[in-house]
């Protein structure tokens, strides 16, 4: 069964898989890769100062064979909208 490992970029932090997790296709690591990469954005990108998330899959050969990107925009209406006046 092929090994991929999965390293995180968030702003300026960088970790690396050294270990590696076993899938049966590119297909099971990639779906993988995305459930992470949106559960570490879901829980972190509201919160801190990085606005993106990046998950880079690597292969058996240690080749980077897919990225997964996950951001958070806020676009702010400024100044923001009066209500109505009755």
């Amino acid at each position: 069964m092929p090994r991929f490992y999965f390293d995180v970029r968030e702003g300026g932090r960088f970790a690396p898989d050294d270990e590696g997790t076993e899938f049966d296709s590119l297909g099971a690591a990639e779906h993988e890769a995305a459930c992470m990469a949106a559960e570490i954005g879901r829980d972190r990108l509201p919160h801190g100062n990085s606005r993106e998330v990046t998950v880079e899959v690597r292969n058996e050969h240690r080749h980077r064979v897919l990225t997964i990107k996950v951001s958070l925009a806020v676009d702010r209406v400024d100044p923001p909208p009066q209500p109505p006046r009755t």
